[in-house]
């Protein structure tokens, strides 16, 4: 492979170069084509703190060893074709032996990227950059999720028992909705006798407590003293 490297030259410019000189190249190399490649980096030639591009331009050219009779001939044709690109030209040869050289050919896929096989893209940079970029939502982006779990009775919060024997009596029932304390047959409803203050007058036992409440103690009335 004879690779032509380019520095001080606009990529574009060196890409459209190598699609002028290509052919002739090869032909002055007595190859084919298929063994020549341009290389144009992404650098700058700098003198004394200024940019050079296209004012002084660096070629150099890397090829296997048997190509070193041609390089004279090579190096007229490079300073030749590019005196339309740049001012000052400077060519250098370096050679390598062929056994030096290794490479991977894909059998599955071309061998170059051509303007036959090239895929183009449906817009170019510019044009994707030139559309407007879409708008961040900045809403709750669970309003609905929200919604659904409020319809549900998740989202509901639990009340606090409420105290429902008055100021002066105790919350003495675990399950309100079922409270039997206070009913006409005064049934059992509490679970904590001890606390219980839901009767305090006469009534019977209404408690589910170990013990009942004790009736107050009548004494017969005395019969009267003869005199």
């Amino acid at each position: 492979m004879i690779t032509v490297s380019i520095l001080g030259l606009d990529q574009y410019v060196v890409g459209h170069y190598s699609g002028e000189v290509s052919q002739r190249l090869a032909k002055l190399y007595e190859t084919s084509n298929d063994d020549l490649m341009f290389y144009a980096p992404d650098s700058f030639l700098f003198h004394d703190g200024v940019e050079q591009t296209s004012w002084n331009v660096l070629v150099r050219v890397s090829a296997p060893a048997k190509f070193k009779r041609l390089q004279e001939v090579v190096a007229k044709f490079i300073i030749g074709t590019l005196e339309g690109v740049a001012i000052h030209i400077a060519v250098e040869f370096s050679y390598f032996k062929e056994e030096d050289h290794y490479e991977k050919i894909n059998k599955e896929y071309p061998r170059f990227i051509t303007d036959e096989n090239l895929v183009y893209a449906d817009k170019t940079i510019e044009e994707m950059e030139d559309e407007e970029e879409p708008e961040i939502y900045e809403g709750n982006v669970f309003a609905d999720l929200d919604k659904k779990l409020a319809e549900a009775g998740k989202t509901k919060q639990p009340t606090p028992p409420e105290h429902h024997h008055g100021d002066e009596k105790k919350a003495c029932c675990a399950d309100d909705a079922t409270c039997a304390c206070h009913g006409e047959g005064q049934e059992k409803g509490c679970d904590d006798d001890a606390d219980c203050d839901c009767h305090h007058d006469e009534k019977g036992e209404c408690c589910g407590g170990e013990h009942a409440h004790e009736k107050p103690i009548q004494h017969a009335p005395s019969k009267p003293k003869k005199k």
